[in-house]
């Protein structure tokens, strides 16, 4: 007795590889749900002929050998339950996705995955300012420089002034509140991506409080710092800005300049020619990534977040 081995049959023998190619790539910009109803199928079907081709895009694609790496980690649900994902910032493209939370035992196990020959090709690591990862890096990557993400530092920064907000709104009170309620993302956002009625609103708000107009100033002129190719006259931008805080009571923006001061190594190595990445890259991963959470509604088959991540800048088949 013998069993025929046909290469257009897919794992499930009711299907072939065409046609779950073909489902592969209507997930990739539908929800398993509708693709189902469009092709008059289970859901858990069109869910494994997805995985199908997701794993097939994987062996297809050239195996990981980063130079560059972005390092940060997303939610999986409430508790601090989080996963870590790498990327090879050259490349575009995630290359790792694992452990079991953000301690430097989980970021070690990304180490061994690429191997200590791999492992010491990698010149630069672009991350947050997370000590465990920082430590493994250090002890896994010799040759890399560490780079902080410049998102992770502005964010910090916008943290600064939303408690600067919080403060002035518990210090005012009656008529003088009614132009500070309301307006986080008005005062925290870019001015290029508000709306003519935010623009306006962030106006009017800034002029009725000084110490808010001050603290919008210092953390819209912060984002300067990246534009400079020496760390010389980056240090000395950095100074002025932090000599600029004097009188201004503004004790969050002290508080985050001597962050800054602590951590200037791996935010001066960005003056360097060959240390000018595209450090948006991570942030928007961390997006598609949210964008797959919230279209599944709470993701809990890991395998399958895990190769959606892996899979979402490589090529469709």
């Amino acid at each position: 007795m013998k069993q025929e081995r046909l290469e257009f049959i897919s794992d499930n023998p009711l299907y072939t590889k065409r046609f779950a190619y073909s489902v592969g790539r209507r997930c990739r910009s539908s929800t398993i749900q509708d693709v189902a109803k469009e092709y008059h199928l289970n859901w858990h079907t069109i869910k494994e002929l997805e995985k199908q081709y997701m794993k097939e895009q994987l062996r297809r694609s050239s195996k990981a050998k980063p130079k560059v790496v972005g390092i940060d980690e997303i939610s999986m649900r409430k508790g601090h339950n989080y996963r870590i994902i790498v990327s090879d910032l050259e490349k575009k493209r995630p290359i790792w996705f694992g452990g079991k939370d953000r301690s430097e035992e989980s970021m070690d196990e990304f180490y061994k995955f690429l191997g200590p020959q791999k492992s010491s090709r990698i010149r630069l690591a672009v991350m947050d300012m997370w000590k465990p990862f920082r430590k493994s890096t250090k002890n896994n990557a010799k040759n890399a420089a560490i780079l902080f993400d410049k998102f992770h530092i502005l964010r910090h920064l916008g943290e600064s002034l939303d408690t600067v907000r919080k403060k002035e709104y518990a210090r005012l009170s009656g008529s003088n509140r009614k132009f500070i309620k309301g307006q986080k993302y008005v005062l925290l956002s870019h001015k290029e991506n508000l709306t003519s009625s935010g623009r306006k609103s962030l106006r009017v708000l800034l002029a009725a409080n000084k110490r808010l107009n001050t603290a919008y100033i210092l953390k819209e002129s912060f984002s300067q710092l990246w534009d400079y190719n020496s760390e010389a006259w980056a240090r000395k931008y950095f100074e002025n800005w932090r000599s600029s805080l004097k009188w201004k009571r503004l004790k969050p923006y002290e508080k985050f300049a001597k962050m800054i001061d602590r951590h200037w190594d791996g935010i001066a190595a960005y003056c360097k020619p060959e240390n000018k990445v595209a450090l948006g890259f991570v942030e928007g991963l961390n997006n598609k990534i949210r964008v797959f959470q919230r279209r599944a509604y709470g993701l809990r088959d890991e395998e399958y977040l895990k190769l959606k991540i892996l899979t979402c800048m490589l090529p469709e088949i």
